[in-house]
């Protein structure tokens, strides 16, 4: 806190008059028998304060008197009535003011001061009787951080059009005699995983015999076998979910936005709703999945962006994959075939390092590691032809099968009356493929489009062959 400076250093100025003490009342209006009390900065004194008995408040330091105002020459007037000022008790501290300190007058709005600071290290205040100090430190101002202006909260999205036909609410639905099953599609794809099943068989054989022995090389192999059963687990195909497949279980508000149009969609399929998991992927692509045996997990996009008729049609799709026995032969058949997959990859990397340390000696020893290769896969033919022609085809007839499956799905999602509804997001996937080839087009770039034998790997048919497939559906207004 900073004090006002000595007296005898400065000019002599205006009088100030005594600012009024807490607990007085207010001096009287103009018009009161009183007269009014002069300007700021004349030579009349101060009136009286009526009804005021105390005294101003001691200064520290001071025991005999107040010290005069800053710039003035002559003590302030003595109060009315009074033949001197009456003297200033001594107390060891100022009294405190109610809302700060006071305003003097001629000085327009004074600023509201903060409380004094706590003494600064090392520094001694001073006060108006005592030496004045060079420099005083100034006064402390306590840091105010300002509100933080409120950040307009952005308007909600309107929620997806809820335009399902609810045929089935409240009413019993009728349970179908299977709820899941293979149909020739499932079968066909468990039967081209089946070279695949032997190589792998052949491989998990050799490394549990070769390194555990016979006894504990047999038991790892019935272990194996009896691993398959682990699609049907549901714990284990939830833990595949969200770990392999990053799906999550829905929030609260996703399961009931979904929960509604899946009952509708098992209702019309005759399927018990609790038979299969519901879950959700973090995505912007309009999609949905089958996974294992007992889940279905759509897109946040698809849960939230697209009608609900809509939403049951993809529901629709990925239940005929279920009923239809797709996700869980697939998985099957991926699993068991899952060592073969590793060890050709395996050799397949050995070739490459081997074709790349040849050619650093010499051409001749490419040529010689390229030669021994051909030798290598040809005796495989040769030898065991009935497997390595159906390992190098079946990549075509899975993909086949799989674009089967797509129509089979189609088809489910049809006979449950959401045709129309699904021939829309087929027209919506069209869209977006239009879309990007323009803006490729836009930029002077052109897609690679799949063709000859890389459009037989598609595992999905074109949108068109989709809608195609729709059309018998359409036409009858199913």
């Amino acid at each position: 806190m900073s004090y006002p400076p000595d007296p005898a250093a400065q000019e002599p100025g205006p009088v100030y008059p005594d600012p009024p003490y807490p607990g007085t009342p207010a001096p009287p209006y103009p018009g009161s028998a009183v007269p009014a009390p002069p300007y700021p900065g004349s030579a009349v004194p101060s009136p009286p304060y009526p009804g005021s008995a105390a005294s101003a408040p001691p200064y520290p330091g001071s025991a005999a008197s107040a010290p005069p105002y800053p710039g003035s020459a002559a003590p302030p007037p003595p109060y009315p009535g009074s033949a001197a000022p009456p003297p200033y008790p001594e107390t060891p501290a100022p009294p405190s003011y109610p809302g700060g300190a006071p305003q003097y007058p001629g000085a327009g709005a004074a600023p509201s001061y903060p409380a004094a600071p706590p003494a600064h290290p090392g520094v001694t205040p001073t006060y108006p009787s005592g030496p004045q100090p060079t420099a005083t430190a100034p006064p402390y101002v306590p840091p105010q951080t300002p509100p933080a202006a409120p950040t307009p909260a952005a308007p909600p999205e309107a929620p997806a059009p809820d335009d399902l036909d609810y045929r089935h609410a409240g009413s019993r639905i009728h349970v179908a005699a299977h709820q899941r099953g293979a149909d020739a599609t499932a079968i066909g794809q468990l039967a081209v995983q089946v070279p695949g099943f032997l190589v792998s068989l052949a491989v998990v054989a050799s490394f549990a015999v070769g390194i555990l022995g016979t006894a504990m090389g047999w038991l790892v192999i019935l272990a194996w076998l009896a691993s398959g059963a682990l699609v049907f687990h549901r714990p284990t195909e939830l833990a595949f979910a969200r770990h392999v497949m990053k799906l999550r279980a829905p929030l609260a508000e996703e399961r009931a936005r979904l929960e509604p149009v899946w009952r509708e969609v098992t209702a019309r399929a005759g399927i018990e709703a609790h038979t299969y998991e519901l879950m959700v992927e973090n995505s912007t692509d309009l999609n949905a999945v089958a996974a294992a045996g007992h889940v279905v997990g759509v897109t946040t996009y698809a849960l939230n962006e697209i009608p609900s008729s809509n939403l049951a049609a993809v529901l629709a799709h990925e239940l005929g994959h279920h009923t239809g026995g797709h996700a869980w032969t697939g998985l099957l058949g991926y699993w068991y075939s899952l060592p073969g997959r590793i060890a050709w990859a395996f050799m397949r990397g050995i070739a490459r390092i081997a074709i790349r340390v040849a050619s650093v000696f010499s051409l001749a020893a490419t040529g010689m590691v390229y030669l021994f290769i051909g030798m290598f896969v040809i005796g495989g033919f040769v030898a065991a032809w009935y497997i390595t022609v159906p390992l190098v085809a079946a990549p075509y007839l899975l993909a086949y099968v799989g674009r089967q499956g797509e129509l089979r799905a189609d088809r489910q999602a049809a006979d449950l009356g959401f045709a129309p509804h699904l021939a829309q997001v087929l027209h919506h996937f069209q869209a977006q493929e239009d879309a990007v080839k323009a803006q490729a087009a836009a930029q002077g770039r052109q897609l690679k489009e799949p063709g000859g034998l890389a459009k037989l790997l598609t595992t999905h048919p074109d949108n068109y062959t989709r809608l195609q497939a729709l059309e018998p559906y359409l036409q009858l207004g199913r």
